[in-house]
């Protein structure tokens, strides 16, 4: 992972994938949603996470 990617919140992952925020958390919990790591008391993402998960659900 490159150091000086920025990682992207909850509410932008919600914005590129199209789905509320509660849709992220729900699969967080059920474990079905892209990898979320938290970054002391906030959830961030990579965004090759992100993308390599949208391309596992084709």
């Amino acid at each position: 992972m490159n150091t000086l990617v920025r990682l992207w919140t909850v509410e932008d992952v919600a914005t590129f994938l199209g789905v509320p925020i509660a849709t992220l958390y729900q699969w967080r919990h059920h474990r079905t949603g892209p990898r979320g790591r938290k970054i002391g008391r906030h959830l961030r993402y990579v965004p090759e996470d992100v993308m390599s998960w949208v391309q596992d659900q084709e």
